[in-house]
């Protein structure tokens, strides 16, 4: 469970311990739309020091965040899987690219994009990833955190912050910073 708290910007943080996800996920559709909101205002205005603030902001979440509690993101997400992905995560698993796909894979219309066929994902096994040494790109950069600049990800964290406790937390204390602190 989470213990919450009232952050300053009146969205509801949390101290992470032992997960509780439908806690987090009720408390991120409620706030979803503030969050949204700043990030959408910070493709606007983005303050000078914004990566020194997303730095400091994401060594926070990582010190209360724990993945391996939580794997939400292969419960209710899929990656995309590159031909690069496909290929390695094939051969590790001794089948052929086709095999793989034919297995595992979907193909989505509107992109063309290669993803999982179902949540959660077929590699998930006791919230770790069975193939965790040769999981997709797309895994291995999750939740994007360190993507520069910051700001040029707005979209992907708010589509993300309802399904990720780390980018929730990450963009719940931006918000609180860079309104308290800035002219905004």
């Amino acid at each position: 469970m989470f213990n919450f708290l009232l952050c300053s910007n009146h969205l509801t943080c949390y101290i992470y311990h032992p997960m509780d996800l439908q806690k987090f996920r009720r408390t991120a559709a409620r706030n979803k739309g503030k969050l949204a909101a700043f990030l959408k205002k910070l493709d606007e205005l983005v303050p000078e020091d914004m990566p020194l603030l997303v730095k400091a902001a994401d060594r926070e979440v990582w010190e209360t965040v724990n993945c391996m509690k939580c794997a939400n993101c292969c419960k209710t997400m899929t990656p995309t899987y590159t031909k690069a992905d496909i290929g390695r995560i094939a051969a590790h698993l001794r089948m052929t690219a086709r095999q793989f796909t034919d297995k595992w894979l979907k193909k989505e219309e509107d992109t063309g994009d290669w993803v999982n066929q179902s949540q959660p994902c077929q590699f998930l096994i006791d919230n770790k990833c069975s193939i965790y040494e040769v999981r997709p790109k797309d895994c291995a950069e999750f939740p994007h955190h360190n993507k520069k600049p910051f700001d040029a990800y707005n979209d992907t964290f708010s589509n993300n912050v309802d399904k990720c406790p780390a980018t929730y937390l990450l963009v719940s204390k931006l918000k609180a910073k860079v309104e308290a602190e800035y002219e905004w």
